[in-house]
C-alpha cells in the first residue's frame, strides 16, 4: 500500500469511527457543532455591527452552544442520568473553587469579576462552572486519545497521569482565554505583579492544572466518546487561534494558545488513529473494528 492509500485508508477508518454511534444522537452533535461553529462566527459580526456591550451577551451564547455540543457528544456514549450527575460535580466543584478564588486569592491568584456577565452566585457568574464542564470534558477526551488503551499496563499511574494531561490540555485553553477576558473587562487581576503572561500571575494557570487534574482525578471518567470531544476541541483551537489573532488584536496569546492547544490535538489525533489502526488490524478476522 503506497502513502496515498494510507493516507485514505486512515480518513476512512476515522469516519468508521462515528457510524458506531446511533444515527439520531450522532445528527443531534453534528447539528449542535454547526450551530456552535455559527455562534462563533457571528460573535465578531455582532461585535462590528452592533457594539462593544454586546459582547457578554455573545460569549454566554457561545458557551452556551459549546456547553450544548460537548453534552450531545457525550450523550453518544453517556446515558441523559450520567451526564447530568458528572455534570453537576463538575459545575459545584468548580463553582466551589471559583467562590473560594475569589474570597481568598487562591489557588489562581487576587481577582474579582466584574458586572459584566450575569447572573452571580456568591460572586461569580453562573456561566463560569458551566464553560468548565463545557471544556474540561473535550479535555478528557484529549487525555483518553493520548493514553488509549494503556490503563493495564499504567496500573495505579493510570488515572495519575490522565488528570494530569486533561488538566494541561484545560489549561493551554487558558493561555487563550485569560487575556481576552481580561481585555474585554469580564474580571480582573489586582497587581500582578512580578513576570506575568500578558498580565495573567502565572499562578493562576498553576491553579487552572491543580483544579482541573484534581476534578478529573475525582471523577475518572470513562466510555469517552473521543472522537467528537476532540473534534470540539479541534475547533476550539482553531477559532480562539484566529479570533485573537485576527479580531480581538492579542496576537501574543493567540500565538501562545495555538501552540499549547495544537500540540495536545495534534498529538491525541494521532495517538488515536495509530492505535484505531493497530486494532483494526488485530480484529479483523472477527468483523469488529477498534473504538475511539
Amino acid at each position: 500500500m503506497d502513502q496515498e492509500d494510507q493516507v485514505k485508508t486512515s480518513r476512512f477508518i476515522d469516519l468508521q469511527r462515528l457510524k458506531r454511534y446511533p444515527s439520531g444522537r450522532l445528527t443531534t452533535w453534528l447539528a449542535t457543532m454547526v450551530g456552535w461553529v455559527l455562534v462563533l462566527i457571528a460573535t465578531p459580526i455582532g461585535l462590528w455591527t452592533v457594539e462593544a456591550g454586546i459582547f457578554p451577551f455573545l460569549a454566554s451564547l457561545g458557551v452556551l452552544a459549546q456547553l450544548g455540543a460537548t453534552i450531545s457528544a457525550l450523550s453518544l456514549e453517556w446515558s441523559a442520568r450520567r451526564i447530568l450527575a458528572i455534570g453537576a460535580a463538575v459545575f459545584a466543584l468548580a463553582w466551589l473553587v471559583e467562590f473560594w478564588g475569589v474570597m481568598t486569592g487562591f489557588p489562581f491568584g487576587e481577582y474579582s469579576y466584574t458586572p459584566a456577565m450575569q447572573p452571580q452566585i456568591g460572586g461569580v457568574p453562573a456561566l463560569i462552572p458551566l464553560a468548565w464542564m463545557m471544556m474540561l470534558a473535550p479535555a478528557w477526551g484529549v487525555a483518553q486519545a493520548i493514553l488509549g488503551g494503556k490503563q493495564a499496563r499504567l496500573k495505579g499511574w493510570y488515572w495519575l497521569l490522565f488528570a494530569a494531561l486533561a488538566g494541561a490540555a484545560f489549561t493551554a485553553w487558558d493561555l487563550y482565554l485569560d487575556p481576552q477576558m481580561v481585555a474585554r473587562e469580564m474580571w480582573a487581576w489586582k497587581a500582578a505583579g512580578g513576570v506575568t503572561f500578558f498580565g495573567i500571575p502565572w499562578a493562576n494557570y498553576v491553579g487552572w492544572w491543580l483544579t482541573s487534574s484534581l476534578i478529573t482525578l475525582l471523577i475518572r471518567p470513562t466510555r469517552l466518546p473521543v472522537l467528537p470531544l476532540l473534534a470540539i476541541y479541534a475547533v476550539t483551537w482553531i477559532f480562539q487561534g484566529i479570533g485573537l489573532g485576527v479580531f480581538w488584536g492579542l496576537p501574543g496569546p493567540a500565538l501562545a494558545g495555538f501552540v499549547a492547544m495544537g500540540f495536545f490535538t495534534l498529538l491525541a489525533y494521532f495517538s488515536a488513529r495509530a492505535e484505531a489502526s493497530q486494532a483494526d488490524k488485530q480484529q479483523s478476522a472477527t468483523g469488529e473494528t477498534g473504538a475511539w
